[in-house]
């Protein structure tokens, strides 16, 4: 049987689910994800039906596309009205900014290309040598090696970067400060972890009392990490483990490490709807400035706007709300029609309960 076979056996995963039962204390528990693959695991396999009432799992903000500041979309908007190819991933286009979006900007002209990687972006700026091109570059740490890879590798005059990429750590310890948001513990994201490693989780068994478990995407990879952390509550205790084991060690991909460390320093950054968040963004070093497309281009967006009227999608990103519970939802505001950011990516909470529960 292949691995994602096993971690996918119905038999085991009611198993394990009637070992969460007997874990499971009489009162309520919250344990809070933060990862977009995490919640389409967990929404698109039912697994929520299979826990008590008792313990619940929540969405905290795993979604790179979601936690695009509007701001930051402005900009890019900004370049491609004015000329320059503005290059990036498909859900990005959709995204709203503060006004309009990508998308909007390119039927009105603005030159905005979908490309599946950096690389991608590299290879149009090498062929049209004469075009100005930008790289909108989002993600979390999974994707940022990525991009410090080709700003070493192609340094080229006509390619500049318009840096988003996004820490998950700082915005773990974000959510442990919103005063009437409870969670008993953490699951980690997996793919994160696959660069980072487990060791920068252990500031929240030591200096919060949180469980916290990196975990792997398969449903029954979900259900484990549960279990772990109600024998950890069970017990009193606030441990660090790792769950994924067989994609992620202690220290990480070093090598990852070392090139976002050579490339980025790592500064405050907004996210869209929870503000500024200390040390949760990457920007380019100052000897990679020339690549830099707000220096390069002197961008300046005087106001933005995250949230349209209405919209809870910073509640929906913080697990303080459910999407059902936005008066939007798959009303004014579906998959073909979104009215806010966790509704455009295939990662976004709000897009897959439209896909998988509505």
């Amino acid at each position: 049987m292949q691995i994602k076979e096993r971690f996918r056996d119905p038999t085991l995963a009611k198993k394990i689910a009637g070992y969460i039962r007997k874990l499971a204390p009489p009162y309520e528990v919250k344990f809070c994800h933060v990862c977009g693959t995490h919640e389409w695991t967990i929404t698109h396999y039912g697994l929520r039906a299979l826990l008590p009432e008792t313990v619940d799992v929540i969405a905290g903000p795993g979604c790179p596309v979601c936690v695009l500041p509007a701001a930051e979309i402005d900009e890019a908007i900004q370049l491609a009205l004015n000329g320059i190819a503005v290059t990036t991933f498909g859900d990005v286009i959709r995204v709203p900014g503060s006004e309009s979006s990508l998308q909007e900007a390119k039927a009105s002209g603005g030159d905005v290309r979908i490309v599946y990687s950096v690389r991608d972006a590299v290879k149009m700026a090498e062929k049209e040598s004469e075009k100005e091109f930008v790289f909108f570059a989002i993600g979390f740490e999974t994707t940022a090696p990525l991009t410090a890879i080709e700003i070493l590798d192609k340094q080229l005059e006509n390619l500049s970067f318009l840096v988003s990429h996004r820490l998950i750590p700082p915005a773990m310890e974000l959510l442990l400060g919103v005063g009437d948001l409870h969670i008993d513990g953490f699951i980690a994201p997996g793919h994160v972890s696959t660069i980072i490693g487990v060791k920068p989780y252990e500031i929240f068994p030591k200096a919060y009392h949180m469980p916290t478990i990196v975990a792997g995407f398969e449903p029954l990879d979900v259900l484990f990490a549960v279990s772990m952390l109600l024998k950890q509550l069970r017990t009193g205790e606030a441990r660090l483990e790792n769950e994924y084991t067989r994609s992620v060690d202690w220290k990480g991909n070093v090598k990852a490490q070392q090139l976002m460390e050579k490339v980025f320093d790592v500064v405050g950054g907004r996210w869209r709807g929870l503000g500024k968040i200390p040390l949760s963004a990457l920007a380019l070093k100052e000897e990679f400035m020339a690549y830099d497309a707000r220096k390069k281009y002197g961008i300046k967006i005087e106001r933005s706007r995250d949230l349209l009227p209405g919209c809870l999608c910073h509640l929906v990103m913080i697990g303080k709300i459910k999407p059902s519970e936005c008066g939007l939802f798959m009303k004014t505001c579906r998959p073909e029609s979104p009215k806010g950011a966790c509704m455009v990516s295939m990662e976004g909470t709000c897009r897959i309960w439209a896909r998988h529960k509505a």
